[in-house]
């Protein structure tokens, strides 16, 4: 894996709508930036960036969390993206998101019982890339329903990849669309 950078941004809001979050709801993101193998010819076998993706996982996981400045278990929600710049292809994405990265991203939150949401796509140089959240033990959870977003100025270039981790300490702040709260939240089966 060859990274050319790594980007981390932590996101903390204190006021919504003139009303006051107290603890602020605070979001995480960190993003690599990696040459990507198959730039420009078509491979059937995919396991190289598979490979990349578990590294990523861990790697991005561990960064997110870091600069959440939580203990890994106070975690609630998480998400992941990929976007292949033009030299690439969506199954490029797709490799790196799935098989693997789930995994080790689930370790360095401490449980993870739920799917990790996911966005791929392809895309130019300083185009914005959105990782979709949702709790990461009960999908059921609606007010942990969100995304976050990263723009890179120079990724990804053509033959690159931007790959995107993000966690959160809660949910959207003033949620008030009902459903299962956090607190009621089991994490036995991923969804409820």
């Amino acid at each position: 894996m060859q990274i050319r950078k790594i980007v981390t941004s932590v996101e903390d809001t204190h006021v919504e709508m003139n009303q006051s979050i107290s603890p602020p709801t605070r979001r995480a993101i960190a993003a690599a930036v990696i040459k990507n193998p198959f730039a420009g010819v078509f491979e059937d076998n995919l396991e190289e960036l598979i490979a990349i993706g578990e590294k990523l996982g861990g790697l991005l996981g561990t960064k997110a969390v870091a600069a959440l400045g939580v203990n890994p278990s106070a975690c609630e929600s998480y998400g992941k993206a990929a976007m292949v710049g033009s030299n690439g292809e969506l199954e490029h994405a797709a490799a790196i998101l799935h098989p693997k990265l789930g995994a080790p991203l689930r370790k360095t939150v401490k449980k993870g019982a739920a799917l990790v949401p996911s966005n791929k796509k392809m895309g130019r140089c300083g185009q914005t890339l959105d990782v979709p959240l949702g709790h990461k033990d009960a999908a059921y959870v609606r007010s942990h329903f969100d995304g976050m977003e990263i723009t890179i100025a120079d990724a990804p270039r053509a033959d690159e990849i931007l790959v995107a981790v993000a966690v959160t300490d809660s949910g959207r702040p003033l949620p008030r669309v009902g459903g299962l709260r956090h607190q009621e939240a089991l994490g036995e089966d991923g969804l409820r």
